[in-house]
């Protein structure tokens, strides 16, 4: 008989070995064997409302309901702009606090948040409850070991990199009035592409917001020692998930993006210092000790962790190019430098957590590598077997860390998506508070169904893969938009171009699928078929190894991308050649980024805004410059100063 483990599938031998999940075919995340954790439900419920009623107290104090005392303000609880909507600078003062109850700043924190706060923010918002399975699950697993982790570290910090690379960029064609990527799709294309990129970023973060709720959930029920997969524990998780979506929304709703950054940099330096003294009390204590002859047993580099590493670079870092959670953040950037400097420090960060589990992985299988082979423990639960042997004491700053862990991300998600919506509201002539308004109840049209899917305990890891491999198709014909002129035979993507470019793309996966014969997807748990037909590729449920293992995924991931890219190319030059300069334009003129609007102008501050803003220069904020203009400006502002005051001596 074949063991249906959803990661890892070997053969078993009927009359020596069984499958340990086989008696419960339903159970993917089976619980701890013999042994499991002790604190009650009563303890797991005081962590879970103290953690989240911290969070939502220094959400208060973040929107100004306690004052803009000085002490606040170096406390990093307050975050005030410093510019405005249109690029123009903004006196400290009342100034600054009239702009900071705005709906653009209470949907966008815009130019508030330093390189510190851009880099603890990205660090707390990237890293969900499902770190704790990630690269644990690679540490854990021979096969792919050293490379696995690697891989998954790197794809994890990685996107943050490529923020940096064309984030000013994307800043400066949208303008300083955007809100996310759509606008985007929406300046640089038009309406259909901004459509386009909605839909598939709503999805991915949608996807991502259940699994976080999910994930804690299952860790919950996991140290009070419920199994998480009879349906009667289903209302103590789906109690888990409840509160934590209540108290996300509270406070975002109370002070929206601001909100999310100011509890990150908190949330970032808790888990940060939790997470490097647990390192040193799991490791230390004798039960989790191996020898350099055991841990080299864990300790391999090998091709399949090789095509992995493949793998999780590429379809992380396609899918986190649409979570607007991070493209947020470039806006609220006080400048460029500034996101710069905090994207490539939280990058590194990322990188430091990750390769944190990923090593305690391997040190778990290290020390009872029969127990893995024989699925007795599971890769992926590495890192609760690690702790299992610790006190109560520190089961309880386990749960700290995941209940910090998923509500940085579960508030970054719930603000992303209604950024998504922010630039419409604001364009259509809502006022502030009814802008307010709408964004709240948005939020609660977001949680109710992220909750009820997380209580149904659905495979979320089935449905990120079809997200990653959604976002892989879509990638390169959305940004391949900041090519805004013809270079040789190499045309400046049209909009008609760019959206065929995606359907490229999935044609590229159905061919895939076709090429290998792959003709249904088959859930690994249960043996049911998940779908069937040209689209069923789209599951990748091919490798026996983990979701994103294997060759024929590795490919997929890499073909998808450059055929959508490349055809995008082709078809804005067919385009072009067929429409002349009509193809330059949107493809439907109606709703586009018009230059008038009754309360906001986002084309009035497209790639000519320097032109607009009395010849400011523009390349102050967005091109990395701010320093050399910053010396001129000192210079020219002493010369001014000294013909002032010859002309008030003469006189």
């Amino acid at each position: 008989v074949e063991c249906a483990h959803p990661h890892q599938q070997r053969t078993y031998d009927l009359l020596s070995q069984t499958c340990p999940v086989q008696a419960n075919p339903r159970r993917t995340h089976p619980t701890m064997s013999d042994d499991s954790f002790d604190i009650s439900e009563g303890a797991a419920y005081a962590v879970l409302y103290t953690v989240l009623s911290l969070f939502t107290l220094l959400a208060i104090l973040a929107a100004g309901y306690c004052g803009h005392s000085r002490l606040l303000s170096k406390l990093g609880c307050l975050l005030r702009p410093h510019s405005s909507p249109d690029g123009s600078a903004i006196a400290s003062g009342d100034d600054a606090e009239k702009a900071s109850h705005t709906a653009d700043f209470f949907l966008a924190a815009r130019s508030s948040a330093s390189a510190r706060a851009i880099a603890l923010s990205f660090f707390a918002s990237g890293m969900g409850a499902w770190v704790v399975y990630g690269s644990t699950e690679m540490g854990a697993n021979p096969e792919l070991s050293w490379l696995g982790v690697l891989g998954y570290s790197g794809a994890s910090a990685f996107p943050a990199l490529i923020v940096c690379a064309i984030g000013p960029r994307v800043r400066r064609i949208t303008g300083e009035k955007a809100f996310a990527t759509t606008d985007f799709g929406l300046v640089r294309y038009g309406r259909l592409m901004q459509l386009s990129v909605a839909a598939i970023s709503v999805f991915y973060m949608f996807i991502f917001l259940v699994s976080e709720m999910t994930s804690i959930s299952n860790v919950y029920g996991l140290l009070v020692g419920l199994d998480t997969f009879s349906d009667t524990t289903i209302r103590y998780t789906t109690s888990i998930a409840i509160s934590l979506a209540v108290f996300t929304w509270f406070y975002t709703s109370l002070a929206g993006l601001p909100a999310s950054i100011v509890t990150d940099k908190f949330q970032a330096g808790l888990m940060a210092t939790l997470v490097f003294v647990l390192l040193i009390v799991a490791c230390a204590h004798p039960e989790n000790r191996v020898s350099k002859q055991e841990f080299a047993v864990a300790s391999n580099w090998t091709t399949d962790g090789l095509m992995a590493a493949v793998t999780l670079v590429i379809a992380i870092a396609c899918a986190e190019m649409f979570n607007q959670g991070t493209w947020q953040r470039v806006w609220a950037a006080k400048s460029v430098k500034d996101m710069r400097r905090g994207f490539a420090a939280g990058s590194f960060m990322v990188f430091l957590l990750m390769m944190f589990f990923g090593i305690m992985g391997m040190l778990a299988y290290a020390n009872d590598p029969t127990s893995y082979d024989e699925f007795a423990k599971f890769a992926y639960l590495g890192f609760f077997d690690l702790i299992l042997p610790l006190n109560t004491f520190w089961h309880i700053v386990v749960l700290i860390i995941v209940t910090a862990l998923a509500a940085s991300s579960v508030d970054t998600l719930q603000t992303a998506i209604a950024s998504i919506f922010s630039s419409d509201l604001l364009r259509l002539g809502f006022s502030d508070n009814v802008a307010r308004a709408l964004t709240r109840l948005l939020l609660i049209a977001i949680n109710i169904p992220a909750v009820i899917m997380s209580s149904q305990r659905y495979d979320v890891i089935g449905l990120f893969l079809v997200a990653d491999l959604v976002c892989a198709t879509a990638v390169l014909p959305v940004f391949l938009g900041l090519i805004t002129q013809d270079w040789k035979f190499v045309p400046a993507p049209t909009e008609l171009g760019a959206f065929l470019g995606i359907w490229s793309g999935i044609a590229a996966v159905i061919v895939n699928g076709h090429v290998i014969g792959f003709d249904r997807a088959v859930n690994s748990i249960t043996g049911e078929v998940i779908a069937t037909g040209p689209f069923s590729y789209f599951w990748l449920t091919n490798s026996s190894q983990c979701a994103l293992c294997g060759s024929e995924t590795m490919i997929t991931f890499i073909v998808t991308p450059l055929v959508a890219g490349f055809f995008t190319l082709v078809f804005s030059k067919i385009d072009i050649l067929i429409r002349g300069d009509r193809a330059r334009e949107p493809v439907f003129k109606v709703g586009t980024a018009e230059p008038e609007a009754k309360n906001y102008n986002l084309a009035a501050t497209s790639e000519n805004a320097d032109e607009i803003q009395n010849g400011k220069a523009l390349e102050e904020q967005v091109d990395g410059t701010s320093e050399e203009n910053k010396d001129w400006a000192v210079v020219e502002t002493a010369v001014k100063n000294e013909e002032d005051a010859e002309v008030e001596i003469a006189s």
